[in-house]
């Protein structure tokens, strides 16, 4: 799928008042090739669209989020948007089975409630760029989680940080009831959180501390289509390009939220110290 910028091109044009010459002298392609991307007779490479979407964000346009709003507007009932950060191109038919096993919830394919989520976590890849999609959930099973010791348990789990617990009664229970759901929408989890539940997984810290240090994060919610079934009703919209000030934007985004994290996640530590339950006594009250 390629990007729309000849449908690009023509917004930032009716939304700065610009003619083509005029977008021309300021990113440096000439009018011909501007005038051969609107009529799509050729495709930009790489170099042409940079300069283009980078031109359009430094004059404040926010053209993914004018993209992320249309979407909404658009989808048609019960279809829902998502948002998918690739770190490369998505070639072929969506499928589950393409992904690692040891993510969050197994092999699945993830998405994000907003472009903000899934930009964040692939703007530090070069060539990378978010799909906006809608799902239609109807007759499907769907398994949600909140921020809570199933949730916490269930992602140790399905990365392996629990295997010395694995055939226990509630780690067979919480992995069957996961298998039954076509998707799931559960609390988005990153690298500060794994850090965290391997601190619960290896008996350092209790359930309430990994809970309410977990809760502090607080980076939204996210969508996994754990079946075939479900990958089926995943329609692709539109890919958006990110150029290299958005990228930056969201790094330093991310590395804000990092911080005020781990700081949140300290004062949870504390204040919750002693109170809760340590990993081996929930899976030996099953035994």
């Amino acid at each position: 799928m390629d990007y729309r910028a000849s449908e690009d091109l023509r917004l930032i044009q009716d939304l700065l008042g610009l003619s083509r010459p005029d977008i021309s002298r300021a990113t440096g392609i000439s009018v011909p090739t501007l005038n051969r991307w609107a009529s799509n007779k050729v495709s930009p490479d790489r170099t042409g669209l940079e300069a283009l979407y980078s031109f359009a964000y430094r004059k404040r346009l926010r053209i993914n989020h004018y993209k992320e709003q249309f979407l909404r507007e658009d989808a048609p009932k019960p279809h829902i948007p998502l948002f998918h950060g690739a770190k490369s191109v998505l070639d072929g038919p969506i499928s589950c089975s393409r992904s690692r096993s040891n993510n969050d919830f197994g092999k699945g394919f993830y998405c994000g409630e907003t472009f903000d989520q899934a930009a964040m976590f692939v703007s530090g890849f070069p060539g990378s760029s978010v799909y906006a999609l809608t799902f239609d959930p109807s007759d499907l099973v769907c398994k949600s989680y909140g921020v809570d010791l199933e949730w916490m348990l269930s992602i140790a789990l399905c990365r392996g940080r629990l295997d010395e617990f694995a055939d226990t009664p509630r780690a067979k229970t919480l992995i069957e009831s996961l298998n039954a759901a076509d998707y799931v929408v559960a609390p988005i989890a990153d690298n500060r959180m794994y850090q965290i539940i391997d601190e619960f997984a290896h008996g350092e810290i209790t359930s309430s501390q990994c809970e309410h240090a977990l809760s502090a994060t607080d980076l939204g919610m996210q969508y996994v289509i754990r079946s075939e079934r479900a990958a089926a009703m995943l329609t692709l919209r539109e890919r958006c390009f990110m150029c290299e000030p958005e990228r930056a934007a969201y790094l330093h985004m991310g590395e804000d939220r990092a911080r005020l994290g781990q700081d949140k996640a300290r004062l949870a530590r504390r204040n919750y110290r002693g109170k809760g339950t340590y990993v081996e006594e929930l899976f030996h009250e099953t035994r």
